[in-house]
């Protein structure tokens, strides 16, 4: 008796459990979604949103320099760029970093092998900034 009771308690369960379908209803009006969400939508970005889009500002950057001025502008930014090019050649030679100290204005810079490759540290003595660079093997 025992039995049959626990199979109809079963048989009947199976029957009471029900289900339903899951259907994905989109909110963004662009892929299929609701009209009236639209607004909504757009409200919430521009809540979000930390960019500032005024114009004027744009116009102030790129208003401030003229041709001229950013004419030379590169051109000191290339020759300071080839100077510096040549105090590292005379500084450590063709191109090849040696372990070593060395004293380049106010900044010290470090260079060391290690297992993980070459070690460059650089320090500021004027600021006491630091930065450090590994060049892998």
């Amino acid at each position: 008796m025992k039995p049959l009771f626990v199979f109809l308690i079963l048989f009947c369960g199976v029957f009471l459990g029900k289900s339903q379908q899951l259907v994905y209803k989109p909110i963004n009006p662009a892929f299929g979604g609701d009209t009236f969400n639209y607004q909504w939508l757009l409200s919430s970005a521009n809540a979000q949103n930390q960019f500032d889009n005024n114009k004027d500002n744009l116009n102030d950057l790129l208003g401030k320099m003229n041709s001229m001025d950013s004419f030379s502008e590169s051109l000191n930014r290339q020759i300071l760029s080839q100077l510096s090019q040549k105090l590292f050649e005379n500084q450590f030679g063709d191109g090849e970093l040696k372990p070593g100290n060395y004293l380049i204005g106010s900044l010290y810079v470090q260079i060391s092998s290690t297992a993980q490759g070459l070690l460059i540290s650089i320090l500021d003595t004027s600021t006491g900034d630091q930065s450090e660079i590994v060049i892998p093997k």
